[in-house]
């Protein structure tokens, strides 16, 4: 199931339903494995849900930590940060998502080490690193071919460079 409608081409956020996020948000509610706890946090994330996501997300961070593999604790310490990028905590945010996409990569795994430069990229553009998001979002350009990914994906990595070179030649000396 796929909510995403699209990414705002000013903030790069997800658009969404929300009435569509919030019926799956209760449909998964009672559910506790590591793939629908990461979903959960998605969606209280999109839903603007910023207090329960965090402590969501702080809960899957643990128990991917016990139970899950170390692709789960990535994913889930990415997602962590993605909240912590919500509620403006942005130089916590690069900071995870940095360790997170590094260590990914140096175990070989192109698609989570993607997900993590695109979300490092992101965070960078609202944090105005205009410099900083273009070339993370290069990076996930690169490991999502490396990793196979479809066209959307690399169209949406490539749109995400493309809007980061807009915003830096909009706001002279940021980008160089």
């Amino acid at each position: 199931m796929n909510l995403i409608q699209g990414y705002d081409p000013e903030t790069l956020r997800e658009l969404v339903d929300p009435r569509e996020c919030a019926m799956r948000l209760e449909e998964i509610e009672n559910q506790r494995s590591i793939p629908v706890l990461l979903e959960r946090v998605w969606l209280l994330k999109v839903l603007d849900r910023l207090d329960e996501a965090l402590d969501l997300a702080d809960e899957t961070v643990r128990q991917a930590r016990m139970a899950g593999t170390r692709k789960d604790l990535l994913r889930a310490r990415v997602l962590h940060a993605t909240v912590l990028q919500n509620r403006g905590a942005h130089a916590a945010a690069a900071q995870e998502l940095a360790t997170c996409a590094s260590e990914a990569e140096g175990q070989g795994w192109a698609g989570i080490a993607a997900f993590a430069h695109q979300h490092h990229g992101k965070n960078a553009y609202e944090a105005r690193d205009f410099e900083e998001a273009r070339e993370s979002f290069k990076r996930s350009l690169f490991l999502r071919r490396e990793a196979g990914a479809d066209e959307s994906e690399l169209e949406q990595a490539l749109r995400a460079i493309e809007a980061a070179e807009r915003r830096g030649a909009e706001a002279p000396g940021i980008l160089v």
